[in-house]
């Protein structure tokens, strides 16, 4: 009960009608999506890379769950539970300590993890295209 005339609708009008209302408007006023200054851009080539510390493999292999005897690759580190899906690549990040000699086929790696792997006598494949110095 209690819902004569204009069913609670209020006036008249463009409020009054179904599924017209301004989003964002207020009255008149500058909305504030349109107050607010545009900062910095979206890059639409950016890839969405994994990111693997070496100390996380390590665990992995110690808990049994990744062979230390096959090639790491991005197949393998989601079959492991390492990565939960794969993205565009993996880069290999040189945080914790690696003990086992190592074969990894990634995107990339940084440089302190190139090191600490070659260390052990392992080996980095970079699937990654090289970046060309350009004049």
């Amino acid at each position: 009960m209690g819902k004569g005339k204009q069913s609670g609708r209020g006036g008249k009008g463009q409020t009054a009608r179904s599924g017209v209302r301004i989003k964002g408007f207020e009255g008149g006023q500058m909305p504030l999506h349109r107050r607010l200054p545009k900062r910095g851009f979206n890059n639409i080539h950016a890839l969405d890379l994994n990111e693997v510390n070496i100390g996380r493999v390590q665990q992995a292999i110690d808990a049994g769950k990744l062979d230390a005897k096959k090639p790491v690759t991005e197949a393998a580190l989601v079959e492991a539970g390492i990565l939960s899906r794969v993205r565009d690549g993996v880069k290999v990040l040189g945080t914790g300590e690696l003990k086992s000699k190592l074969v990894f086929e990634v995107f990339g790696a940084t440089k302190s993890a190139i090191a600490a792997i070659e260390k052990l006598g392992g080996s980095v494949k970079k699937l990654a295209p090289e970046a060309t110095a350009s004049a």
